[in-house]
């Protein structure tokens, strides 16, 4: 799954079981919330800290998403739900624009190329 949030940008799947390797399988209960700048993760986790204040931060220069944390998938699932309980806005990309201190202007920019480009598929 592919999340954009005020918060930033996350690629969460499934994450392998025992040290994570390759050859091991998927545990469906525990989640990777994979990010490409730091900031976005820890925004997450202040952002939603009763769920997220124990859940460390793992940089790693080997893999396409530098950082990622781990959770149950029950935790990740309440903070989906309270994404959508805090949304106060009509326009997302301004609301980002409006926390560009927070997120960066690298990913407001960003936003403005996924919406370009996913505005092309629409018959």
């Amino acid at each position: 799954m592919w999340l954009f949030t005020k918060y930033g940008f996350f690629s969460v799947v499934c994450a392998r079981k025992g040290d994570g390797s390759h050859d091991q399988p998927v545990d469906p209960m525990r989640l990777m919330i994979r990010a490409r700048i730091r900031s976005h993760l820890e925004g997450l986790k202040n952002g939603f800290e009763e769920l997220l204040n124990t859940t460390e931060i793992i940089e790693t220069t080997s893999t396409d998403y530098r950082y990622r944390m781990f959770v149950d998938k029950a935790e990740w699932t309440q903070v989906l739900k309270k994404l959508s309980e805090e949304m106060d806005y009509d326009n997302f990309k301004s609301k980002v624009a409006d926390r560009i201190a927070e997120v960066g202007s690298e990913y407001a920019h960003a936003l403005h190329d996924v919406w370009s480009v996913m505005y092309k598929i629409q018959p």
